[in-house]
């Protein structure tokens, strides 16, 4: 297990230095931040080399890229070009808005995933689980931006239940400003969630519904049933734990991508996470912005991906790493 875990980290370091580079590559040929992000007519040539000098890119990109490495070895990732404030102090202060949704869309999700396709596989003809089905297709074909407008006409617009977009009042935890504890939080979080979730729901139906009907078709299935086991022993203390390992493969990647690609979502609701950061980043070519986001979003996701390799053997003791 112990060199198994030094070649993973190897491997992430790899990963992560090669993505830093072609990030940084790539966003050098995006537009001009000086002239994005200030008045041209009052862009002298003087003026213009002067911010040029200030932000550092008056060097060859290799020193750039080395000043930048340096720097975000030790967790400073430059200041914000337009903003002109430390990158990482502007994640910090999104980061929790985000892992909110994210992490209630994930949950949310994955359960009635669970549930629906728990129940198609055991009751396969009734009308329920073809209902099931449905839904799931719907949720996996139907592109997020077209839910969340449907969400604001219907909740919003039409019946004025539901606030179209913002946070709502959120409670400061010391660094961390939290809407859960608040009504209107709680408010504000609903459509976002069902934006981002619904899709989650989809996959995790369509995936656990595949795996129980392998599962319930196995021998040791049917011996549970036979001795006379109760519905929720033989679900879910034999044939729920085998399928939940590719269940949980989807959902270590789909945190991740929750948390990376909710941009789509983030927009719709203006929702302040890093989304919505990122998407005003690259608008005004602030590169620094783009490139931690996109170095800090690879590292969650190789974690996340180390998290569920270790819990294969958890939950699969005949699993070994060499």
């Amino acid at each position: 297990m112990a060199g198994y875990l030094l070649r993973r980290l190897l491997q992430s370091v790899v990963v992560l230095f090669s993505v830093s580079l072609i990030s940084f590559v790539i966003f050098q040929y995006l537009g001009d931040p000086i002239r994005t992000n200030y008045n041209p007519q009052e862009l002298t040539r003087q003026r213009v080399v002067q911010l040029r000098r200030e932000l550092g890119l008056d060097q060859p990109f290799y020193l750039q890229y080395a000043h930048w490495l340096e720097r975000a070895l030790h967790g400073d990732f430059g200041l914000s070009y337009r903003q002109r404030l430390p990158v990482m102090r502007l994640i910090l202060a999104r980061a929790p808005a985000t892992l909110e949704l994210a992490t209630l869309a994930l949950f949310s999700g994955t359960l009635l995933g669970l549930l629906l396709g728990i129940w198609s596989a055991l009751h396969p003809r009734s009308l329920s689980a073809k209902s099931a089905i449905v839904t799931s297709l719907l949720g996996i074909s139907t592109p997020t931006f077209v839910v969340g407008l449907l969400l604001i006409l219907l909740f919003s617009v039409s019946w004025h239940w539901l606030p179209p977009f913002g946070r709502g009042t959120t409670v400061s935890l010391g660094a961390w400003r939290s809407g859960l504890l608040t009504l209107s939080g709680w408010q504000h979080l609903i459509m976002p969630v069902i934006t981002l979730g619904l899709f989650q729901v989809g996959v995790m139906a369509r995936l656990t519904r595949s795996g129980m009907l392998e599962v319930l078709a196995q021998d040791y299935v049917r011996t549970a049933w036979a001795k006379g086991l109760s519905s929720t022993q033989v679900v879910g203390k034999h044939a729920l734990r085998n399928v939940l390992i590719p269940v949980i493969t989807v959902l270590g990647m789909s945190y991740g991508e929750l948390i990376a690609f909710s941009i789509v979502t983030e927009s719709i609701f203006q929702w302040p996470g890093l989304g919505n950061l990122l998407l005003h980043a690259v608008f005004s070519s602030d590169q620094p912005i783009v490139v931690a986001y996109i170095v800090l979003t690879s590292l969650l996701i190789l974690s996340l991906n180390l998290v569920v390799d270790l819990l294969y053997v958890a939950l699969n003791p005949r699993i070994r790493y060499g």
